[in-house]
C-alpha cells in the first residue's frame, strides 16, 4: 500500500525544526512496521486552524486522485486544529484512504465526539447531494414543460460536439430565460446534459447578451 506522510509543526521557530525531523523519523518507521511504501514525505510549518496550507492541499490532491492508498500522521492534531481538523478527516477518509498515528501505533482510533461530528457532516453531504439532484431535476422538468426540447437544443453533432459542452450555449441561456428559469434552475439544467456551468456564469453571460443588444 501506497502512503504519504505528514509533519506539521504550528511556528516557524528553529527549535520547531527538531520536533519535524523526529516526526519524520517516527512515521518512516511506523510505515516501515505495516509494511508501508512511502510516496512522499511533506513537512511544513503552519497553523492547523488554517487550511490554505500547501503541504495539506498536496496531500489531499494525492489521496483524491488515488496516488497514495494511507496517509501517516503523529495524530490527527498535526493534519488540523478545530474545525479544520473535522474538515481534513472528512475529505480523507471519504476517499477511503486510511490514516495511521504514532499515537496509535496503527490505524488512527478517532474519539466518540469525533466520530459524532463526521458520522453527522456525511449525512448532511449526502442530502445536500439529493438536494442538488433533485434541482437539475426539477429545472429540467419545468424546462420541457415550458417548450423546450433537449434532444433538438443539446444534441451532440459530429467530431465538434466534445468542444460544445465546453462552451456556454448562450442560445439556450436566452431560450431558457424565455421560459421564465431562474438562472439556478437555467444552471442546474444545463449541467443536468453535460454543460459545466455555474449560475453566476449563466448570469454573466446572459447579462453579455443583453449589453450586446444594446450595442447593436
Amino acid at each position: 500500500m501506497k502512503a504519504v506522510i505528514y509533519c506539521r509543526v504550528s511556528t516557524t521557530k528553529e527549535t520547531q525544526e527538531t520536533s519535524l525531523q523526529r516526526q519524520e523519523e517516527e512515521l518512516v518507521q511506523l510505515a516501515k512496521d505495516h509494511q508501508l511504501e512511502i510516496v512522499k514525505i511533506i513537512k511544513e510549518q503552519a497553523s492547523g486552524y488554517e487550511l490554505d496550507r500547501d503541504g495539506i492541499l498536496e496531500l489531499l490532491d494525492m489521496v483524491k486522485e488515488d496516488k497514495v492508498q494511507a496517509v501517516l500522521i503523529q495524530d490527527e492534531t498535526r493534519l488540523g486544529r478545530g474545525n479544520a481538523k473535522i474538515a481534513l478527516l472528512h475529505c480523507i477518509l471519504r476517499e477511503k484512504a486510511k490514516l495511521y498515528s504514532i499515537a496509535d501505533n496503527g490505524e488512527l482510533q478517532l474519539s466518540e465526539s469525533d466520530s459524532m461530528v463526521l458520522k453527522i457532516v456525511g449525512i448532511v453531504e449526502e442530502y445536500q447531494r439529493k438536494l442538488h439532484n433533485s434541482k437539475i431535476k426539477r429545472g429540467m422538468k419545468r424546462a420541457v414543460k415550458n417548450g423546450y426540447k433537449p434532444e433538438r437544443n443539446l444534441k451532440n453533432q459530429g467530431e465538434s460536439s466534445g468542444r460544445d459542452k465546453i462552451l456556454v450555449p448562450i442560445t439556450e441561456i436566452v431560450r431558457l430565460r424565455k421560459n421564465e428559469l431562474t438562472f439556478a434552475e437555467i444552471a442546474a439544467t444545463l449541467r443536468g446534459f453535460g454543460y459545466q456551468v455555474s449560475k453566476a456564469t449563466v448570469h454573466r453571460r446572459y447579462q453579455e447578451y443583453l449589453d450586446s443588444l444594446e450595442e447593436q
